[in-house]
């Protein structure tokens, strides 16, 4: 150790959207926070990633930094139109005259990750907060008293309390020897980012395709999102990953999904495995660590339930923290910690649940379902509600989490 100290009421590990809204939402409540984050300034942050902001997410980022939530509104776009197709046909179609509904806030907004992070440095730079970059959390030491953090660049840094935001390799977790338990999604997702041709008329609509012939039988979902379209693709049994993703046959998936105007626009291509986990224990025994976003909890996206609820997580820390800085007794500061993580465990077993369930729908060759979904096919035609269920199922039950109002601990 170099012998440099620094101390501040708060150590935040991870500057991504949930460490960023971690320490805005200390600052609207009159804490300081200092962000620690492993990766340089100059980071790469290609892909689109998260583009669905909730309007819940978009009303607790304006709540904590007013304008941050509005800013996103504007930048990002709502798209009137939900479509669903099946092996070709299509059998469900709606249109709404205000999809975004009423007020300032809307319902959501689609707009890239990396634009709602640039808003959200705008907004440190705002509140006076920096980020320490190329400081990676080594090591993390927690007593009744605090926390003390080493980090790579040699830095000893104390705090009162700690937020671990840092992804899902999270130091912090396995610092405080908190362990993931869940499971892995059985088949792979292509993701592509598709930019938009300025003057194309295409439809703004959010498309999913049951058994795409355009993509072999493959279920496919397009939506679009400011400055382009996110074109993800269900690889089935015996699909290669790293073959279908290579950049000549995601060219020719583009081709075929959406027409050859859009085949050279390819922006950016990945595969994945979702995993559906949780952390066993949001909170270290001193009750001064408090997990958050993926740092806690991975996500099928199917919802878009991973950086919408690891805000909420954070707006949660924030609160439990301020509370318990005020705290006149030592009782009283672990109540507020242990009511975060009962709060938020229980928020994340709730959306592991629904992802999940929209994970085996749409993976799974469970015969009923199976008959289920053929069905509600035939029948699109003549009911509504037919179309309507397979149009609502690939992205899980609707719902909001439960509220605890007593700790687990």
């Amino acid at each position: 150790m170099s012998g440099d100290t620094t101390a501040s009421p708060v150590l935040i590990a991870g500057a991504g959207p949930v460490g960023m809204s971690a320490a805005l939402a200390l600052h609207a409540r009159g804490i300081d926070a200092t962000i620690l984050e492993a990766e340089s300034a100059d980071r790469d942050r290609s892909g689109s990633r998260a583009i669905y902001v909730h309007g819940s997410t978009l009303r607790t980022l304006e709540r904590v930094h007013p304008g941050l939530g509005t800013d996103l509104v504007d930048e990002g776009l709502v798209w009137p139109t939900r479509r669903t197709l099946f092996r070709g046909a299509e059998v469900f179609s709606r249109t709404y005259d205000s999809p975004g509904g009423s007020g300032d806030i809307p319902h959501f907004t689609s707009v890239p990750q990396v634009v709602t992070e640039d808003y959200m440095h705008d907004a440190l730079a705002e509140a006076g907060i920096d980020i320490h970059w190329d400081a990676e959390v080594d090591i993390v030491e927690s007593s009744p008293d605090g926390v003390r953090v080493e980090t790579a660049d040699g830095r000893e840094w104390r705090g009162e309390f700690l937020i671990g935001a840092d992804g899902g390799g999270s130091t912090v977790r396995k610092e405080i020897g908190a362990n993931f338990e869940g499971d892995q999604s059985e088949n792979a997702f292509l993701i592509a980012d598709i930019e938009e041709i300025e003057d194309e008329q295409r439809e703004l609509e959010r498309v999913f395709h049951y058994d795409a012939p355009a993509a072999d039988g493959r279920n496919v979902l397009l939506v679009p999102f400011t400055g382009g379209w996110r074109l993800d693709i269900q690889c089935i049994e015996g699909d290669d990953p790293e073959e279908l993703s290579s950049e000549e046959r995601m060219r020719e998936f583009i081709r075929d999904i959406m027409g050859e105007r859009y085949e050279d626009n390819l922006q950016w291509v990945s595969s994945y495995y979702f995993l559906q986990v949780m952390a066993d224990t949001f909170i270290d025994d001193d009750r001064r660590v408090l997990l958050a976003g993926e740092a806690a909890h991975l996500l099928a996206p199917f919802g878009a339930r991973g950086m919408n609820s690891g805000i909420a997580d954070a707006d949660e820390a924030a609160s439990a923290i301020a509370a318990a800085i005020d705290a006149k007794t030592d009782a009283v500061v672990r109540d507020e910690v242990e009511l975060y993580a009962a709060r938020r465990e229980k928020a994340a077993e709730f959306n592991l649940d629904a992802a999940g369930q929209a994970l085996e729908y749409l993976q799974g060759e469970d015969p009923v379902t199976v008959l289920q979904k053929e069905a509600a096919a035939s029948l699109a035609d003549q009911f509504e509600t037919a179309g309507e269920w397979l149009d609502d199922a690939p992205y899980g039950p609707h719902g909001t989490p439960p509220i605890v109002s007593t700790g687990n601990y």
